[in-house]
């Protein structure tokens, strides 16, 4: 049932035809995945660090807030998809960006809008994310995805004991 609907969803191939399409429309998200083929018939995700199923799809809004004010739209839209553009790395190469229109019916663990009434939109082009990158790096200020590598230095959790130290006295 699903499949005939992921097999005509349009691809958008660029940024400004993505950033049209949202500059028009209230209510878009962008959900990275392996696609409404796998996602609508439970339309739930799962928290992975506690294994929680939610009550929708978790998701990243694309509606364009007031106090982004007369900024450029495609940078709104280019910091949105770049969030999680390390997801195909790091969970599933098979997990690509595609836009959906929905209700969000509750917040999840990482305040992230959890979505149910599912409409899908379209895939986003690896192009359309190779030029958000560029976007992203070319801004003044430094910014980074939201990937929580577990590679990557943290600081100490105060609930945890300090490192043994062994001296060599």
């Amino acid at each position: 049932m699903f499949m005939d609907t992921t097999a005509a969803l349009p691809t958008f191939n660029s940024l400004d035809e993505l950033t049209q399409l949202i500059t028009h429309r209230r209510g878009l998200y962008v959900r990275w995945s392996r696609g409404p083929e796998s996602d609508l018939p439970k339309t739930s995700s799962t928290d992975d660090l506690t294994g929680i199923k939610l009550p929708g799809l978790s998701a990243s809004p694309l509606d364009i807030e007031d106090w982004w004010g007369e900024r450029p739209a495609r940078i709104w839209v280019a910091r949105r998809l770049y969030d999680y553009c390390h997801l195909p790395h790091i969970k599933d190469p098979r997990t690509r960006p595609w836009v959906l229109h929905g209700s969000e019916t509750a917040r999840g663990p990482d305040n992230e809008p959890l979505v149910t009434e599912i409409e899908p939109i379209g895939w986003i082009s690896d192009q359309v994310i190779t030029d958000v990158s560029r976007i992203i790096t070319e801004q003044p200020g430094p910014w980074g995805t939201l990937d929580r590598d577990e590679s990557s230095e943290r600081p100490p959790s105060p609930l945890e004991p300090p490192p043994r130290r062994h001296d060599h006295r």
